[in-house]
């Protein structure tokens, strides 16, 4: 069995599980890019590809993650999948996905390289179903890794099949969503992925920061605890420089030097607040 997951904190909780059940006892393999932001264009192209990669390097400079690039390569994962199958065709290949546009993304963009082993294939989808967090109360994840690993005893009743026709439907839906220029996807109403336009979030990040100034970092932690859509740092970082570029905010100190000596502030006689 091999276990596929979009999130780095999805692959520890994962075999934190496994170790506890060893009927889900597999290897654990991570899609590591984000496809829920970002150029789609021809993305099963090598142009398509290294356009992408220049992308992410566009948006990886300064930050904490900048070898993070040269970490990625979600197209030899797909192969190794798919070699597994091949040699042994008893193989089940099992997707982990959590009602949140960055699973959702990842697996449309996985699932359309591996159609000639579908029947190999197990969806196990955590959204709509209850699950007790530490505190023994009832909640709905939105991330694999907020489930507690002794309930990953449910996936049996989870995991499902993948029929041809949806297969079509979501290849019919990713390939729409490819050929749009929005650089962002969110999911609505944990159904369909949606394209937004590249400012999508700015009016979330101006919310966050006021004229006083405040470390960058201080920022992003607020931002990701607050919003309700949410996108990586690296993503809202760049919007951040975007908008020190058109003098809509403004940034000290020397980005040479990394996140963590930034400052960020509104203009004078300008506030934001947090929704």
């Amino acid at each position: 069995m091999i276990h596929i997951v979009f999130q780095e904190a999805d692959v520890a909780i994962l075999e934190k599980a496994i170790e506890m059940d060893e009927t889900l006892a597999g290897k654990v393999l991570q899609v590591k890019d984000d496809f829920a932001v970002g150029p789609l264009e021809q993305i099963y192209s090598e142009e398509g590809i290294d356009a992408r990669k220049e992308w992410w390097k566009k948006l990886l400079v300064f930050s904490p993650y900048t070898n993070a690039i040269n970490e990625v390569n979600d197209n030899e994962l797909v192969e190794e999948i798919i070699q597994q199958c091949e040699q042994d065709t008893s193989t089940e290949i099992w997707i982990w996905i959590a009602p949140n546009a960055h699973d959702r993304c990842g697996y449309y963009w996985l699932i359309c390289h591996l159609e000639n082993i579908l029947p190999n294939i197990k969806i196990v989808y955590t959204g709509n179903l209850p699950f007790i967090n530490e505190k023994g109360g009832i909640f709905y994840p939105t991330a694999l890794f907020e489930i507690q690993p002794s309930e990953f005893k449910k996936a049996p009743i989870l995991a499902g099949s993948l029929t041809t026709s949806a297969f079509e439907a979501i290849r019919d839906d990713w390939d729409k969503l490819c050929a749009s220029e929005d650089l962002i996807r969110v999911l609505e109403d944990e159904k369909i992925i949606v394209g937004k336009p590249v400012d999508y979030f700015d009016k979330k990040i101006l919310s966050a920061i006021n004229t006083e100034p405040q470390k960058l970092n201080k920022i992003l932690m607020l931002l990701l605890g607050k919003m309700n859509i949410k996108t990586g740092d690296v993503f809202l970082v760049w919007r951040i420089r975007e908008m020190c570029k058109e003098e809509i905010i403004f940034a000290s100190g020397n980005w040479e030097n990394g996140w963590k000596e930034i400052t960020i502030q509104l203009p004078a006689n300008q506030n934001g607040q947090m929704s």
